[in-house]
């Protein structure tokens, strides 16, 4: 009897395999794809808690337990590099994070279907534009002798040049900018997705009802998105501590290293730069960490105060 049953089981899988080979074949691709580039390299996590001298196989004779991720903490200038990565991610987590959704809401409001395309696409360019470009485009329109400096002197708003990159009280909003210029095109594309699939039906009622522009936005369309809203914000905090790294050698001078330095920065200069593997992968590490714990956590709060979570 048993038999019986496991036999109709087989011939079942094998005419459902036969059905849906092409599924098939593309999952255990995708699934290949996943050992050979995320589980196989997660091996490279031990190597934190080693001392690692490349071109030498670990062994418990270089094992160094916690004392990376103490080295850290031995800078007498982590609480700077702390608090610049906070404050940069802070504003691109607040300012940053909801200029693509006012972006998305004006660019649905374009009556002009031409109009529209074309100021779109003009929004996507900065984002395939590399760093160093954006960083030269900078630097000339701030520089002491940049457009920028000269415009305000004709117009009166000062005598002498103001230094905008060698002040370290300009870099936050000047990298914050170049943050939200480079990248507000194309984060539009997730909102007006959402924005797209919002049924009809509501807008015709709105209309019933007397709405107007800034009425069918508010009554409408943000809660309708919202629960796209909340989900890229949960998967954002995870990356708290992620302020960037080309924006800021490029941008920063010696002048603002107190404002500009940041996790990643400090990590190059003192861990690839001088050969300390062991020290970069351990900070890579404790940033993973607190990033996972982070979306948990926001994904819980999520769930107790809006009814919405990721799971």
């Amino acid at each position: 009897m048993m038999s019986n049953i496991s036999f109709r089981r087989g011939t079942a899988f094998k005419k459902r395999f036969r059905k849906e080979r092409e599924l098939w074949v593309w999952t255990i691709l995708a699934m290949i794809w996943l050992v050979i580039f995320f589980l196989i390299p997660l091996y490279g996590i031990s190597y934190a808690f080693f001392n690692y001298v490349p071109g030498r196989k670990l062994s418990m004779e270089y094992f160094v337990g916690l004392e990376n991720f103490r080295a850290f903490f031995k800078n007498p200038n982590w609480i700077h590099i702390l608090r610049n990565t906070l404050i940069i991610s802070g504003l691109n987590l607040s300012i940053g994070f909801v200029a693509p959704i006012i972006l998305a809401f004006l660019f649905d409001e374009l009556a002009n279907i031409n109009f529209k395309r074309v100021t779109q696409t003009i929004s996507y360019l900065p984002y395939f534009v590399s760093w160093v470009v954006v960083a030269s485009i900078m630097t000339t329109f701030l520089s002491s002798e940049g457009i920028m400096n000269e415009m305000m002197m004709k117009l009166g708003f000062t005598e002498k040049p103001i230094g905008f990159l060698t002040e370290g009280k300009y870099f936050y909003g000047i990298i914050t900018f170049a943050n939200i210029w480079k990248g507000i095109g194309w984060q539009t594309i997730l909102y007006m997705s959402a924005i797209a699939g919002i049924d009809q039906e509501l807008y015709q009622a709105g209309a019933v009802d007397g709405l107007g522009r800034f009425g069918m936005v508010w009554r409408i369309k943000l809660p309708s998105i919202l629960p796209t809203i909340l989900l890229i914000f949960i998967l954002s905090t995870g990356s708290v501590l992620n302020a960037g790294f080309e924006q800021q050698l490029l941008l920063g001078q010696e002048s603002t290293r107190d404002y500009w330095e940041v996790i990643d920065t400090y990590v190059y200069r003192y861990g690839i730069q001088l050969g300390r593997y062991s020290f970069s992968i351990a900070v890579g590490l404790m940033k993973s960490v607190i990033g996972a714990v982070l979306v948990v956590l926001t994904n819980h709060i999520s769930r107790k105060l809006t009814d919405m979570s990721i799971l």
